[in-house]
């Protein structure tokens, strides 16, 4: 049976609780990320599959799970916490390289809002990443 193409409202919590559950495979979890982010997700599902792909950036068992979620949450910047999540990311000079830019490209999917403006500003005087956020800044027409 391919849950996938079932329209039954009880399959995105199933997929939330095996995202959730670290004990399934790394592989597994990013194959329900990326069904989650791709799928076309009932307005009321929005909001808890944002906050079940939060809860994951929060388990540093698997770079590449870390890395499919920043990715899968450019979906979902409109969802309240998504914007300054990614935020912080991109700006902890601690992270990854990938996990920061992947959440720089997020925000810059997000567009010109009051908040990914701000992150963008204080990426613009960064190392690595402020010549491509002053890019992006021009390009939306700021400074």
């Amino acid at each position: 049976m391919d849950i996938e193409q079932i329209t039954d409202a009880r399959i995105v919590p199933f997929l939330l609780e095996v995202l959730a559950d670290q004990r399934e495979p790394a592989e597994v979890r990013i194959h329900v990320l990326k069904r989650v982010r791709n799928g076309g997700l009932r307005a009321e599902s929005r909001a808890p599959v944002a906050e079940a792909i939060l809860r994951v950036l929060s388990d540093r068992s698997s770079a590449d799970l870390r890395l499919q979620a920043v990715l899968a949450l450019a979906e979902f910047t409109d969802i309240d916490g998504v914007l300054a999540t990614l935020g912080g990311l991109a700006l902890n000079r601690n992270e990854s390289i990938d996990v920061r830019y992947s959440a720089f490209t997020s925000l810059q999917r997000a567009g010109a809002t009051p908040e990914s403006v701000a992150v963008l500003r204080q990426l613009s005087e960064d190392d690595t990443l402020g010549r491509s956020a002053r890019g992006v800044l021009v390009s939306w027409q700021l400074k």
